[in-house]
């Protein structure tokens, strides 16, 4: 550890800090029973910087060295005023300012001309946290405008969680949920200093008790092959397999493109949805009805 580092102090100071929370202003739903300490449990504070309680109490107990970025979510976590977090990274010894950014992610070109040529496929290009990057109009057909969504919100399995339309659209909701929430734990583990995916991981498990419990089982998946069955409110029932293309250029960039068994049901209803999409009215999240 940093001769400027004082663990010791860090730790109170973060125990000081999360015993004057309570689930509620920190945005955790109330369990009921009777709570034996005051404030937020370990737990609960690391459920929502979105690292293992472990972790936490290693640095509660001054046995482990925080990062910046996870000093940033912690922060955010504890509900810290600027004045809270500065102190904090100075007895963590480090420096006071906030971590640079990384760059905003774009599709690759290459990945754009090619869902700009699969007309009768819909497909999306997915970037670090699943974040949706890119899209062709058979996709946004399928499954949502993704083009009315704030460019920070755009992210699929934000859309999973929190939008009631893609709740819907999924016949097995909870399997998919289930499949992303693992998939976002892999990448986790490749980028534990994402700032922003902590963030994610914190928001979505305040929101949604589903995504807290099967984030804790720490269970994980690889993005690869598969087959998801969708109930779409204007051709019905699809079954479509869908498939993962990795990026030569981008290794963090990947094409997702979903298809159906030629002379299939399901093959005639994407081909309906395709004679929709290139339709020029335009359409709302909401307004999923033919033209005419």
């Amino acid at each position: 550890m940093s001769s400027d580092t004082r663990p010791g102090e860090l730790g109170a100071f973060l125990k000081a800090r999360r015993a004057e929370l309570t689930p509620a202003t920190a945005g955790l739903p109330e369990t009921g029973g009777r709570r034996r300490v005051s404030g937020l449990r370990r737990e609960e504070v690391a459920t929502l910087a979105a690292i293992s309680t472990d972790y936490y109490a290693r640095l509660e107990q001054g046995r482990m060295q925080a990062s910046a970025p996870v000093l940033n979510t912690l922060a955010r976590a504890l509900r810290m005023d600027e004045d809270q977090r500065a102190y904090m990274f100075e007895l963590a010894g480090r420096p006071s300012d906030r971590p640079a950014r990384r760059a905003v992610q774009r599709a690759q070109p290459r990945l754009q001309r090619l869902l700009d040529d699969l007309g009768t496929t819909p497909g999306i290009v997915l970037g670090r946290r699943m974040d949706i990057l890119a899209w062709n109009p058979l996709a946004t057909a399928l499954v949502t405008d993704f083009a009315g969504i704030p460019e920070k919100h755009r992210n699929y399995i934000r859309l999973v969680f929190t939008d009631p339309d893609m709740r819907n659209l999924y016949a097995d909701w909870k399997n998919v949920a289930h499949t992303c929430v693992a998939q976002l734990r892999m990448e986790a583990a490749r980028d534990p200093d994402n700032a922003r995916l902590a963030s994610l991981v914190g928001e979505l498990s305040v929101q949604d008790p589903d995504f807290r419990r099967w984030w804790a089982a720490h269970h994980v998946a690889v993005r690869g092959v598969g087959t998801k069955t969708l109930r779409h409110p204007v051709v019905g029932e699809l079954t479509l397999d869908w498939d993962t293309l990795a990026s030569a250029t981008d290794s963090d960039q990947q094409l997702v493109v979903w298809s159906a068994e030629p002379g299939s049901p399901s093959h005639d209803a994407l081909r309906i949805l395709a004679t929709w999409a290139d339709t020029p009215a335009p359409r709302t999240r909401t307004d999923r009805s033919l033209p005419g």
